[in-house]
């Protein structure tokens, strides 16, 4: 059975085990990386079956790959210095990025 993401794009996240934020840039609905990926970085073993996000990491060059159970919705509320934030959003608003080339 799948579940419905709980973040969408451009939702500022918080990772609950690593203490980091960023921004979701990709949602898969269940897990899509390598067995030999999730057997050596996923320790804490977070189910496949349950959403996954790609998210770009404030203040830094990476982009990670998590699952859902260890995001939660960010409460400081400001943007994201990521070098891809520009390529990938355009405006910040109410605590969100708005998609590049969106319709108004």
């Amino acid at each position: 059975m799948l579940k419905t993401a709980q973040f969408y794009v451009g939702q500022v996240v918080q990772h609950t085990k690593f203490d980091y934020r960023g921004v979701v840039v990709d949602v898969d609905a269940n897990y899509c990386g390598t067995d030999e990926w999730y057997e050596q970085v996923a320790r804490s073993r977070p189910p496949k079956e349950q959403p996954w996000y790609y998210v770009l990491v404030h203040r830094g060059e990476q982009t990670t790959y998590v699952a859902e159970r260890h995001l939660e919705p960010d409460d400081e509320g400001g943007p994201i210095d990521h070098p891809l934030v520009n390529e990938r959003f355009g405006q910040f608003l109410n605590g969100r990025y708005e998609l590049k080339g969106r319709l108004q």
